[in-house]
């Protein structure tokens, strides 16, 4: 497939100005490579941090673990900042390195299609313009938009005021009214707490229960910064939070199933017993807190941290609906039991389409060589990459957040280090005078099939002992390719070392291949 331009306009481009984004461009200027451009859908950087405003938003890991390891910030106000202070670090980082003068906002990436006669790629913005560039980096994130369809009947059909986690109306007075909330995700955990005070009554609509422990926040002593500040003591406090997950993920990715499976059983058996008796001596009402206590395991789905949402049902004006939602009407939430909630405000928390399951990816969006399509290629052969940013078939483009990414770490540790895999790949690109870099399909296929083997113990805790449990931990596939199962170490080890030639390397004029 061609288009009307014969040359890249850049030399990279990235797509999205989150934290990966940030990674990614700041990585490339630390190179030395320039000719870049970032386009983002948003009109600021921040990703998530800039589209997500609601009441009580904040991070749910230590401030000091949330941050790049090349700009660490000693000086967090609180030991779990909230959302605007978390935005305004990215944005202070974007200017450190020059990326908002690189960035087109307001610029949404609707087709990524590869020109193989020009080789580059053609991205097709939503304004019906296009860019062009030799490298594709994908920074979009995991959450890669809100669901439009919550899966209730009706949900159009609400005449109040709707309000979104990514779309919060600030000028709408919530005194006195009737709000209901769909969904109890770590939206509505730091949600439901910030405005029950404020509203006249608050009905917290569950399908599932959450796990959601207290979170030890405190604003940060000036000696604490001070401490901070001084060379090596964040990357050590850091490094040591590391070494615990990664001995954990090492546990369930090297221990025999024969081992794993047992332990992994009573495991979830004394945790779903001990947050029982827990959340038992938080909420008053005995069956108010039956119905907050999960039947699965802590790992299933996302577990959140919140001093306040528990303690929250506590008060006279929150009430817990656990019947299921048979409407959404005009005047409110239709339930089973045949009871209508009247509200005057309804807040949808109902979730996002995940980068791991391959409905996310429309066919016909990100086309490569050969017509080869993406979308097409995760629902045949289920979610694959080479070190899970590259894929065959896609020359000169990597993904940040891609199939069996996560490590369990900050997401900043972890999209660090596919960025530095992309930027080590274009180097080497540079460096052998070549055009064209694509990973080598035997090398992508015995990649997949040792970090697929690798995965069996995740799959086993979430595709079987908790396959009850709807989570995006597990995808339609019945796999769990949201986890990298494997410690951080390793995974950053495999982005400095991997051979080099596990890609091909050609030039544009003949196709050739290119020796290093």
């Amino acid at each position: 497939m061609t288009t009307n331009i014969d040359y890249p306009q850049y030399e990279v481009a990235v797509i999205g100005a989150g934290p990966g984004g940030i990674a990614a461009g700041a990585k490339l200027r630390m190179s030395g490579i320039d000719d870049i451009v970032i386009l983002e859908r948003a009109d600021d950087v921040g990703g998530s941090w800039h589209e997500n405003q609601y009441p009580g938003i904040a991070v749910d890991v230590p401030s000091t673990t949330y941050q790049y390891s090349f700009a660490r910030n000693p000086n967090w106000s609180r030991f779990f900042a909230y959302g605007p202070e978390v935005k305004r670090y990215h944005a202070d980082i974007a200017r450190r390195y020059g990326l908002y003068e690189k960035t087109r906002f307001n610029s949404d990436v609707v087709r990524e299609i590869w020109d193989d006669a020009g080789k580059f790629w053609a991205l097709h913005l939503q304004d019906g313009s296009i860019v062009t560039a030799r490298f594709l980096i994908s920074a979009i994130g995991a959450f890669v938009r809100p669901k439009d369809d919550v899966g209730i009947p009706g949900a159009n059909s609400f005449r109040g005021k709707v309000q979104r986690p990514t779309s919060w109306d600030y000028d709408y007075d919530m005194a006195g009214k009737a709000f209901g909330i769909i969904g109890t995700g770590a939206s509505a955990v730091q949600i439901v707490p910030a405005i029950a005070p404020e509203v006249g009554t608050l009905t917290v609509f569950q399908r599932t229960p959450v796990w959601s422990v207290p979170k030890p926040d405190f604003v940060v002593p000036k000696a604490m910064k001070a401490a901070l500040a001084v060379p090596g003591v964040s990357a050590t406090i850091n490094g040591v939070a590391f070494v615990v997950v990664d001995l954990l993920l090492r546990m369930v990715s090297r221990s025999p199933m024969r081992v794993f499976r047992p332990a992994a059983d009573k495991f979830d058996a004394w945790m779903i017993a001990g947050y029982g008796w827990y959340v038992r001596q938080v909420v008053k009402d005995p069956d108010t807190a039956a119905k907050l206590s999960p039947g699965f395991g802590v790992l299933a789905k996302r577990p959140t941290m919140s001093t306040g949402y528990l303690p929250a049902y506590n008060r006279e004006n929150v009430t817990l609906i656990t019947d299921p939602i048979a409407e959404i009407t005009p005047t409110g939430v239709l339930t089973r039991d045949g009871v209508l909630h009247q509200l005057d405000a309804l807040i949808l928390a109902t979730g996002y389409e995940v980068f791991s399951d391959p409905e996310t990816y429309t066919p016909g969006t990100i086309i490569g060589r050969d017509g080869f399509d993406l979308a097409k290629f995760y629902r045949e052969e289920g979610l694959q990459a080479y070190q899970s940013v590259s894929v065959p078939g896609l020359p000169n483009r990597w993904t940040l957040v891609g199939p069996y990414s996560w490590s369990g770490t900050s997401w900043h540790a972890f999209v660090e280090t596919t960025a530095d895999h992309a930027v080590r790949a274009i180097r080497e690109t540079r460096s052998r005078g070549a055009d064209v870099c694509e990973v080598r399909k035997e090398a992508a296929d015995a990649y997949h099939r040792r970090i697929y083997r690798q995965a069996e113990g995740v799959r086993y805790y979430l595709c079987e002992l908790n396959a009850h449990v709807p989570t995006y931990y597990r995808n339609s596939q019945g796999d769990s390719t949201y986890i990298r199962p494997e410690s951080f170490f390793a995974a950053r080890r495999q982005t400095r070392e991997f051979p080099l030639d596990d890609y091909r390397y050609e030039t544009a004029d003949s196709g050739a291949s290119v020796p290093g």
